[in-house]
C-alpha cells in the first residue's frame, strides 16, 4: 500500500483547533488509513492508504476531523513518491544545509500561475525570497518567521490559494518517516 504524508493547517497554535497526536492516529485508523504515525504536535501524519487519489484523501481527512476531532482544517497530502520531489526540488540548498530552520516549504491547495509567485515576490518587504514549483512554495526568512511582515494572510492573497508550511527540518523528518 502507498505511503503518504499528511499535514494539517493551523492546529494547535493556541487555545483554538487543539488536536491531541493520539486522536489524529485515531480518528486516521477510523476512516481506514494504516500504520498512522504522527511528528510532533503541529498536525503531521505518515500513513499508509489504498485509496489512489491525495485529493479524496485530503477530503475524507478534512470530513473526519470535523466529526471525531470537533475540528474544520485543511489537509495537504502528498505520497512518498511527491515528497521525495519536493525535497529534491529545493532551489534553496544552500539555506536548507546552513539554515534549515528558517527555510519554510508550503503544501499548497493549488498551483499559483507564475504571475502570482511574480506578485507574491513584488510583495515581499524584507529579506525574504520565495520561490515556487507546481503545489508547493518554498521561503527562506533569513531574519525569522516571527517579525516578517511575510505572513500566511499575504502569502494565501497574492499566491489565490491555501496552505501549509513546514520548516525544513520537519520536511527531512518527515521523507524519513516514509522509509
Amino acid at each position: 500500500m502507498p505511503t503518504y504524508i499528511g499535514l494539517l493547517r493551523a492546529i494547535n497554535l493556541g487555545p483554538l483547533n487543539r488536536v491531541a497526536m493520539g486522536d489524529l492516529r485515531t480518528m486516521c485508523g477510523t476512516i481506514g488509513l494504516e500504520g498512522a504515525k504522527t511528528l510532533l504536535a503541529s498536525g503531521n501524519v505518515v500513513f499508509q492508504s489504498g485509496i489512489a487519489s491525495s485529493d479524496k484523501i485530503e477530503q475524507a481527512l478534512e470530513a473526519a476531523s470535523t466529526k471525531h476531532l470537533g475540528v474544520t482544517t485543511d489537509y495537504f497530502v502528498r505520497s512518498a513518491k511527491e515528497w521525495d520531489a519536493i525535497i529534491d526540488a529545493n532551489p534553496f540548498p544552500k539555506e536548507a544545509q546552513d539554515d534549515p530552520g528558517h527555510l519554510l516549504m508550503m503544501c499548497l491547495r493549488d498551483a499559483p500561475t507564475p504571475a502570482q509567485v511574480k506578485a507574491l515576490q513584488a510583495a515581499i518587504k524584507g529579506r525574504e525570497t520565495v520561490k515556487a514549483k507546481g503545489k508547493q512554495a518554498y521561503f527562506f526568512y533569513p531574519d525569522g518567521v516571527g517579525r516578517s511582515k511575510l505572513t500566511i494572510k499575504v502569502i494565501e492573497s497574492a499566491l489565490g490559494t491555501r496552505g501549509t508550511a513546514r520548516n525544513w527540518n520537519t520536511v527531512l523528518k518527515l521523507g524519513g518517516l516514509t522509509k
